[in-house]
């Protein structure tokens, strides 16, 4: 399926949806890594979804030597301590992550039929606006991916998002994000109230065609 590029996303869908799924991909990637899942996905023909793959910021990446490529936020090492995330960043890509809802309400989709999705570190930063969102979204979907500032999962979520229901999977073999990462993200997201449906696949860092799957029926099942 072809997407409509934009300078700040790549989209796929009818221009007069009644819902929006924005997808964030991962880090080095940009908005045209999972557009071609769509067809994929199996969804009705009548559900009238617009999928928005939005492009990160370039910014230089301390993992990476400090070479500069798309991401949502600067990342210091891969044992994913919460004391070296870069809170700046990813303040700064929640913002962002905001605007493309409040472009998503402007075009006509209501908030209760949008959904935040991403892999990996767009996983982790989908989690993270998701949480934060003054709007009640549809849910969020978290692929291979962990929990951002989990100091701040009490005091920081807002009260309008209680509840928000999440898809999370992650691959057992996954050598870039370990698996552990992403059952403490699940185990601390349900700890406070929210219902999360959780799926592991025998992958690598990547998707499946199960999994690809598997978050179709969720999102039927979310926007049907």
């Amino acid at each position: 399926m072809s997407g409509v590029p934009r300078p700040d996303a790549v989209e796929v869908g009818p221009p007069d949806a009644a819902a929006s799924v924005i997808w964030l991909h991962g880090l080095g990637a940009d908005g045209w890594d999972f557009h071609p899942i769509v067809p994929e996905l199996g969804l009705p023909a009548g559900l009238a979804v617009r999928f928005v793959f939005p492009h990160a910021p370039h910014r230089a990446v301390t993992l990476n030597g400090g070479m500069t490529m798309r991401a949502w936020y600067d990342i210091a090492a891969l044992d994913l301590d919460a004391r070296s995330h870069d809170a700046a960043g990813i303040r700064a890509s929640e913002a962002l992550v905001r605007g493309f809802v409040e472009r998503e309400i402007a075009r006509g989709v209501a908030p209760g039929r949008i959904v935040l999705a991403g892999f990996s570190q767009g996983g982790a930063l989908a989690i993270h606006a998701a949480l934060r969102a003054p709007w009640r979204l549809a849910g969020a979907i978290a692929l291979s991916c962990y929990l951002l500032l989990p100091g701040e999962l009490e005091s920081a979520r807002s009260e309008a998002g209680a509840g928000l229901p999440f898809f999370m999977a992650h691959g057992t073999a996954d050598p870039v994000v370990p698996y552990a990462a992403g059952e403490l993200a699940r185990d601390a997201l349900r700890a406070v109230g929210y219902p999360v449906e959780w799926k592991s696949y025998p992958i690598p860092h990547g998707v499946s065609p199960q999994e690809i799957a598997d978050v179709g029926v969720w999102l039927a099942q979310r926007l049907g």
